[in-house]
């Protein structure tokens, strides 16, 4: 005989679940809406709106950690892309003001967040660069390369595997377009 009893508290687990699942991902959506603006805003020096919306994004953080606790909210896909989106947006803001990448207090961030989130920072430090080299800042290049030189010397000797492997590979390509665009620069100053 089936056991009504426990087939009605796997039920009501689930709906529970699927409940705390979707007002997750609506949080996690917002987190990630802000983060990226607050890119888009931090590109364009606009850095009172990416506090802003940094801010924002770490209230949400902190309501929906007190309401679901950090281990649910890392059960959820969407929540740990967000982390990463804000680790992103967060060091990429702190770098231009400060031309320093530090810990992020205003919240806990697991090391795997941290991981994707500075491997994608170094796309950042690629657009920042561009636009230093569209307006002849040719020093600011040179600064960006070591930066993410840098930063892949320290992440080679982690043992990164998944999804964040593929992040670290993408951040080693943007190394080579910012060599690249070192190399081609020299090459056009040395011919001046």
């Amino acid at each position: 005989m089936l056991d009504k009893k426990f087939v009605e508290s796997l039920r009501k687990n689930y709906i529970e679940k699927n409940s705390q699942r979707r007002q997750i991902i609506s949080s996690s959506s917002i987190i990630l809406n802000n983060s990226k603006k607050a890119i888009f805003a931090t590109h364009r020096q606009d850095i009172k709106l990416a506090e802003e919306r940094l801010k924002e994004s770490e209230d949400i953080i902190k309501k929906i950690e007190k309401k679901f606790g950090l281990n649910r909210l890392r059960e959820e896909g969407s929540f740990s892309a967000s982390i990463e989106e804000y680790v992103e947006a967060k060091l990429f803001l702190s770098f231009v003001k400060t031309k320093k990448i530090t810990k992020i207090k205003e919240t806990k961030i697991s090391e795997e967040a941290y991981i994707g989130g500075i491997c994608d920072f170094t796309g950042e430090l690629i657009r920042l660069a561009t636009n230093e080299a569209i307006n002849k800042n040719f020093a600011e290049i040179k600064k960006v390369k070591n930066i993410i030189n840098e930063i892949l010397n320290e992440l080679v000797d982690f043992d990164i595997v998944g999804h964040l492997r593929t992040k670290y590979d993408q951040a080693r390509g943007n190394l080579k377009k910012i060599e690249q665009m070192d190399y081609e620069i020299s090459l056009k100053n040395y011919n001046k």
